[in-house]
């Protein structure tokens, strides 16, 4: 039965998530530590080895080395070491006149560089890591240069408080970096998969994401800026980057990416996950429309009805994940001309003329197709250029230039410079139902005139008898009585 520290080091390795090995060696660097720190000296390189199975809570299974590596003699000068050791000790800048530093300053550039050189092969030799051939055959007739000699060391009496806590914050530490490496790798390899995740809350503009044992975020570049981010509101995102920083690993997710459009795309799609439709290029204005370009090498597979689904089903759940995104899914064509003429959809392209020199695509079109073509705000002939790697220029066929992708320049009638296709806002139409309110009823006069033409005359008669005789009751009731 394994002992009651080794159980303990295997549970604090499963709730990590961290291998047995690494908990072993956070224990081994931690005793390392808290024995430099009551018995060791400052050129002792140690390395402890640890058995849990003889630890009796004192210093059982604790093995202590000072361990070297051998190198070729070397004549060293009676002041080396004192030295080496002003070289090493913490700076104390308060403590020392300032006319030294100030005499240092004027030496020319090159004696810095000899300096440097001369310091490198002056401290070459470091005692707490090195050992000198010589001095190595004492202690082993038969030593090599870098070859590393291990020096066993007594353990003179267990640690006392100070170690133990040094000990302490030293496993710390190490099992927090240890954790950190496991889940950056386990993210790493990870990047730009679809991940459902949960809302955490929101700091400032940073949006945190509940990632399980790791906290992911949403930068303000990669969020939608008509979503709300609501804490426990469950979303698709992309995994975007994975960093390593000194905080530990920071992992970005994004919903502004296109490969969030793959990605959805690859899920609701089985053709384009099976590599039998591909998605050729993507461009897109998140929140507001994405064009997609797919194209497939089978002759019998439609590309676009595949993406499309029945009725619509398998694009409907795709918007739906993007919040409403527009996405229109086009046909990739090798043909530069047809590829533009398709991208402008759902506008009717009349002629395409590309200019190979200036990478400049001038397209024709009818006058009644310029809203579809341009777009609100000329977004469709914009996302047709990023599209189609294009620039592209909207003709009238009478020949007037409508369009510029270049230059984002429209010359459109007002009453053709919306599109079509885009919704009205929830301020416009709430201001057209009001209108529609204040308006009266059509036919309610009609309706009033043929209501009072089908009473019969009778009925109008003593319909008048009854209005005045309320008449006569109301005057008498307005008339206060007079009592004698």
């Amino acid at each position: 039965m394994a002992s009651p520290i080794t159980q303990a080091m295997k549970q604090i390795a499963d709730e990590k998530g961290i291998a047995y090995e690494s908990v072993l060696e956070t224990v081994e660097t931690a005793l390392a530590a808290a024995y430099r720190k009551d018995f060791g000296n400052k050129n002792q390189n140690i390395r402890v080895e640890f058995d849990p199975e003889k630890y009796d809570g004192h210093t059982g299974g604790i093995r202590v080395f000072d361990v070297k590596s051998v190198v070729e003699d070397m004549e060293l000068d009676e002041n080396y070491f004192e030295r080496l050791e002003a070289s090493t000790a913490p700076k104390q800048d308060k403590d020392r006149p300032r006319e030294k530093p100030e005499e240092k300053k004027p030496e020319p550039e090159g004696k810095k560089e000899d300096g440097l050189t001369e310091g490198e092969e002056e401290f070459k030799f470091n005692p707490k890591t090195m050992i000198m051939l010589s001095d190595a055959r004492d202690l082993k007739p038969d030593a090599q240069i870098d070859e590393e000699i291990r020096v066993e060391l007594h353990v003179p009496a267990a640690f006392g408080r100070m170690a133990a806590q040094t000990a302490k914050q030293v496993i710390l530490q190490k099992l927090r970096e240890a954790e950190r490496s496991v889940i950056f790798g386990d993210f790493k390899g990870r990047e730009g998969e679809l991940m459902n995740v949960i809302v955490q809350r929101r700091e400032g503009r940073v949006v945190l994401i509940d990632l399980g044992r790791a906290t992911g975020i949403l930068l303000p570049e990669d969020q939608i800026e008509t979503e709300r981010y609501y804490p426990g509101t469950r979303i698709k995102a992309v995994l975007r980057q994975v960093e390593m920083t000194p905080r530990g690993p920071e992992i970005r997710l994004s919903r502004t990416s296109k490969q969030l459009v793959t990605a959805l795309f690859a899920q609701e799609i089985p053709e384009i996950e099976n590599g039998i439709v591909e998605i050729r290029e993507i461009a897109r204005e998140p929140g507001s429309r994405t064009k997609v370009a797919v194209a497939t090498a089978d002759d019998s597979i439609d590309p676009i009805g595949s993406c499309i689904g029945q009725r619509g089903t398998r694009i409907q759940t795709i918007i739906r994940e993007l919040g409403g995104e527009k996405v229109d899914v086009i046909e990739w064509y090798e043909d530069p001309a047809e590829f533009i003429r398709a991208a402008l959809s759902p506008a009717k392209v009349s002629a395409v003329e590309l200019d190979e020199a200036t990478h400049l695509a001038t397209v024709k079109v009818a006058a009644d197709q310029l809203s579809l073509a341009i777009g609100k705000g000329g977004q469709n002939v914009r996302l047709a250029a990023k599209l189609t790697n294009w620039k592209i220029t909207v003709v009238e066929e009478g020949g007037r230039v409508v369009g510029d992708s270049e230059t984002m320049e429209f010359d459109l009638p007002e009453a053709v410079e919306s599109d079509e296709d885009a919704p009205e806002s929830a301020e416009e139409s709430q201001h057209k139902a009001e209108e529609r309110a204040e308006e009266p009823l059509e036919g309610a006069a009609t309706a009033a005139v043929i209501a009072a033409e089908a009473v019969p005359e009778g009925e109008e008669e003593k319909e008048e008898e009854v209005k005045e005789g309320k008449k006569e009751d109301e005057q008498k009731e307005e008339t206060p009585s007079v009592t004698e």
